[in-house]
């Protein structure tokens, strides 16, 4: 295919929170190349003209982190022709499906029992903790992937926030990319025209009542206190980036330095 890199971020129909992680700057004065690696939510509601921007991009591979409880929900991501599909799931679809379904069907006291006085942030906190320690083999294998040859590369998972969210930020760790140039595009999910909708199945009148939509925000923002958890938690489990990603992530000098070729100017 031949690549046609969009000069402006789309407006795409059916995708949320899509965007080119282009232009980040290094510790060592390099930037992240144009069109090599993008990021956005699920693409099985996206249009034909979604699609044709999508297949206008080149794509070696796309790596979609949902597992088979998102899948079933949401549908199959579109296919693209010629573009490699690769399904990754960064959690378990047991993990929490009875706590994800009362969040779209529950009565607003379920919600206040289970979400209130910090409960759904200090939730998103640990999934973001256990995706770092847990995760690390589907990480280490996206990181191989990209080093190789899967690139230009779409990473998604449902709102493209929390675990694609995580991987592209881990990408951007093993690249050399600044820490607060990946807050930076981590935080960009919270952009109105990017956010995730949110379904609720309950269509009495609180069903989107602004008590409920604040019981719910923790788990549909992107926050700095969660990237900074998974932050912490490398520190933490390995002592530094450098042995996350030499020990943690199996990544050997000389892969790192083919992943920066690959993604960086």
């Amino acid at each position: 295919m031949t690549q046609q890199v969009p000069s402006t971020e789309p407006e795409l129909a059916g995708v949320r929170n899509f965007r080119d992680v282009a232009g980040l700057p290094t510790v060592d004065g390099r930037r992240m190349r144009a069109g090599r690696l993008f990021r956005s939510g699920h693409l099985a509601h996206a249009t034909e003209t979604d699609a044709a921007f999508l297949a206008s991009l080149g794509l070696h591979t796309i790596f979609d982190f949902r597992n088979a409880a998102d899948q079933q929900l949401e549908g199959p991501d579109v296919e693209l022709p010629g573009v490699r599909n690769v399904n990754l799931p960064l959690t378990d679809p047991a993990h929490g499906a009875e706590f994800w379904q009362m969040v779209r069907d529950g009565e607003i006291a379920e919600l206040r029992a289970a979400l209130a006085d910090g409960q759904a942030a200090d939730r998103m906190i640990t999934t973001y903790r256990m995706i770092i320690k847990e995760r690390t083999a589907e990480h280490s294998r996206v990181l191989h992937a990209l080093a190789e040859d899967s690139v230009p590369a779409l990473m998604h998972c449902a709102a493209g926030k929390d675990r694609a969210g995580l991987s592209i930020a881990v990408t951007l760790l093993a690249v050399g990319v600044e820490r607060s140039a990946i807050l930076t595009d981590y935080l960009a999910s919270n952009a109105t025209h990017r956010r995730y909708k949110v379904h609720r199945s309950n269509n009495g009148s609180n069903s989107m009542s602004p008590e409920v939509m604040e019981l719910l925000s923790p788990l549909f923002d992107a926050r700095a206190e969660y990237l900074e958890a998974a932050f912490d938690t490398i520190d933490e489990t390995w002592g530094s980036v450098e042995r996350y990603l030499r020990e943690g992530l199996r990544l050997a000098p000389e892969t790192r330095e083919r992943l920066r070729g690959q993604l960086l100017d």
